[in-house]
């Protein structure tokens, strides 16, 4: 058989809990409402600072990623606003720059077309 003894506490706290609540309740109703008011209230500002200042919001992560891929933008602009300036400077003719320049075109695509069924019409009532 399995040790039930952690489960029977638990269960008697919990019943004792109950009690205490029933008992407070009965003996000054105001009196609780207003415990329990106040539990709720302190409650409700730890879960709001605990939301306004943690980390693991998916939103906050987003703007981070953002931030940190924009100051990497930043800076690859930077780099090649100087290697350009570099790159003119240190080439002599105005042809040696222009060949520099030029964009390698890439080979098209090979893709080929499957003829389907092309004189068969299709049966619009059957859909």
């Amino acid at each position: 058989m399995k040790n039930r003894t952690p489960v029977i506490i638990v269960g008697g706290l919990i019943l004792l809990a109950l009690l205490g609540i029933f008992a407070t309740f009965t003996n000054n109703p105001s009196a609780f409402l207003q415990n329990i008011l106040v539990i709720a209230l302190v409650g409700l500002v730890i879960f709001f600072l605990v939301r306004r200042f943690s980390n693991s919001s998916p939103q906050k992560k987003e703007q981070r990623a953002f931030l940190k891929a924009a100051k990497k933008s930043k800076k690859r602009l930077q780099h090649k606003g100087k290697d350009s300036v570099i790159k003119s400077s240190s080439l002599g003719t105005l042809s040696s720059l222009k060949k520099s320049n030029r964009i390698k075109k890439k080979s098209p695509a090979h893709l080929t077309v499957i003829d389907g069924k092309k004189g068969k019409k299709k049966n619009r009532a059957s859909l």
